[in-house]
């Protein structure tokens, strides 16, 4: 609560900034209604057109995947000094399937990575990080054998996947996930890799989403797929300075679903009528009327479910202010691949597993608890 409170506030008081600007859109247009939940994102993108006026669709010819999976492999190797070697001719699950050896810095085998890029019938939505077989020493040393499974749109033959912004984080979200089974470097295999508490497996993955946008990798790698010309530092300027827009909206929708979760579950008994304690609450946080909670009671399985995620909605911003934080601690440097750091973050995190607790983990990386501050300031609150 410590953490969701502040964080309400501000996202409140900027979520009301930004209905303004729609209202006054609206009065624009010669409507004299107030903004709806239903009005919300209709007027936004129209807002957004007019403040940063590109396209999703002008960002994809520079983001090819192949050019992305080059990125995620660069960037591994700036900060931990691993390389990858594509192996061709060896059976997987599907044709599709990629391989990789990975080594670490002296040329020893680090593990293996296969790549499962593309969407197809038998495969359900979304995207995933798993293990084949996990990293242990227990008895013989065992290699992780990691794989990242994606559902991007096949091209035709001879044609470049072209991602989406969103895809593009995606990938690097999920290598980051990858690099935590791969870099692991623990005697347990209870305690391997991603077998770590729910609110610390997205540090690896969350952070490793921010070199999607540092300078020198998009400038290297966001290319045009006819042209070979970089992204244009217009664009490119306008599509980081969108990362922040409509963020009192998004966030308000966040966490009036977690302050729910955490007052449905706060003193253990269940309400009588679940909709009427809802609507109750929501009055209490003063929640803005033209904006809804990502997730109404009726259908939140995430916390509902089972117990894995009761009152455990909150940890996705936690994991966010972990990320921020982590960032944070590079760019103080003025280096987004320093080695001491880098060296630092292989060893308290990638490597750690759930080997230590994960607070004795973060000091040992970055010498102190994190603050909400840098995860305010990313979402531009």
């Amino acid at each position: 609560m410590d953490l969701l409170e502040p964080v309400w506030q501000k996202a409140k008081t900027r979520a009301s900034e930004e209905e303004s600007d729609l209202q006054q859109l609206i009065s624009n247009e010669g409507r004299n209604h107030k903004v709806a939940p239903w009005d919300w994102r209709f007027y936004t993108e129209k807002l957004r057109s007019e403040r940063f006026a590109f396209d999703e669709a002008e960002l994809k010819p520079y983001l090819q995947l192949e050019k992305i999976i080059e990125a995620c492999f660069d960037v591994a190797t700036r900060l931990f000094g691993i390389t990858f070697k594509e192996k061709t001719g060896i059976a997987a699950w599907h044709p599709d399937v990629r391989v990789w050896e990975v080594f670490n810095p002296d040329g020893t085998e680090c593990g293996v990575f296969l790549g499962d890029y593309f969407n197809r019938q038998s495969k359900h939505s979304g995207a995933w990080m798993s293990a084949l077989q996990s990293q242990h020493k227990l008895g013989s040393v065992q290699k992780p054998i990691i794989y990242n499974v994606m559902n991007f749109a096949k091209p035709p033959k001879g044609e470049p996947a072209l991602l989406s912004l969103d895809g593009a984080r995606t990938l690097f979200h999920e290598f980051g996930h990858a690099l935590h089974g791969l870099l692991s470097d623990v005697t347990w295999p209870a305690v391997s890799g991603t077998s770590v508490s729910r609110d610390f497996v997205e540090l690896p993955s969350q952070l490793y989403e921010h070199w999607l946008t540092v300078p020198a990798i998009l400038e290297k790698y966001a290319i045009h797929y006819r042209t070979g010309e970089p992204m244009p530092k217009a664009l490119l300027d306008k599509v980081l300075a969108a990362d922040t827009f409509n963020a009192g909206f998004k966030t308000v929708e966040f966490t009036s679903s977690a302050l729910i979760d955490m007052a449905f579950h706060a003193d253990g008994t269940p309400p009588e009528d679940p909709i009427q304690f809802e609507a109750a609450t929501l009055r209490q946080l003063d929640m803005p009327e033209a904006i809804i909670m990502r997730h109404r009671t009726p259908h939140f399985k995430h916390v509902f479910s089972g117990d894995g995620y009761s009152a455990g909605y909150y940890s996705y911003l936690w994991s966010e202010v972990l990320d921020a934080d982590a960032f944070k601690a590079f760019e103080e440097t003025g280096d987004t691949f320093n080695g001491a750091l880098a060296a630092k973050l292989k060893k308290y995190i990638y490597s750690a597993g759930g080997s230590k607790d994960p607070e004795e983990l973060y000091k040992a990386f970055r010498g102190k608890m994190p603050t909400p501050d840098a995860m305010i300031e990313k979402r531009g609150l």
